[in-house]
C-alpha cells in the first residue's frame, strides 16, 4: 500500500497506514497523517508524538500508554484529549513508528 502527499513521494504503509520506515518520516508527513486523522497539532500533540518517536528509535520499542502518561509530561486524561481515538497508537501513526504492541 502507499500513500503520496505534498511531499511528492511515495511511502510504504503496512495495512492499517504506519510507516513500514520510520527513516521516512518527516515532520510535514506527521502533520498530512494529522489531518487526515481530523487532529490539529499543538505543541503539546507534538511533544507527545515526538517523545514517542524518540523512545522507538532509541529502544526499538514505542512507549505503552502508562509510560507515555507517566514520562511524556503530559498526563493521560490530557492524552486521550489529545488523541482521543488512542494517544499511542495515533501519536505512534503521526510520528512514522510501528503500532505499539498492546494496541488495537
Amino acid at each position: 500500500m502507499t500513500a503520496t502527499g505534498s511531499t511528492y513521494r511515495q511511502l510504504d504503509l503496512d495495512a492499517e497506514g504506519f510507516l513500514k520506515n520510520p527513516q521516512q518520516w518527516t515532520e510535514d508527513i506527521g502533520r498530512e497523517i494529522a489531518a487526515e486523522s481530523g487532529i490539529p497539532l499543538t505543541d503539546r500533540h507534538w511533544q507527545v508524538v515526538k517523545f514517542m518517536r524518540d523512545r522507538f528509535l532509541s529502544t526499538g520499542n514505542a512507549p505503552s500508554i502508562r509510560s507515555l502518561g507517566k514520562e511524556s509530561g503530559v498526563e493521560i486524561k490530557e492524552l486521550y484529549q489529545l488523541f482521543p481515538k488512542g494517544p499511542a497508537k495515533l501519536a505512534a501513526k503521526i510520528g512514522g513508528i510501528p503500532k505499539p504492541h498492546g494496541c488495537i
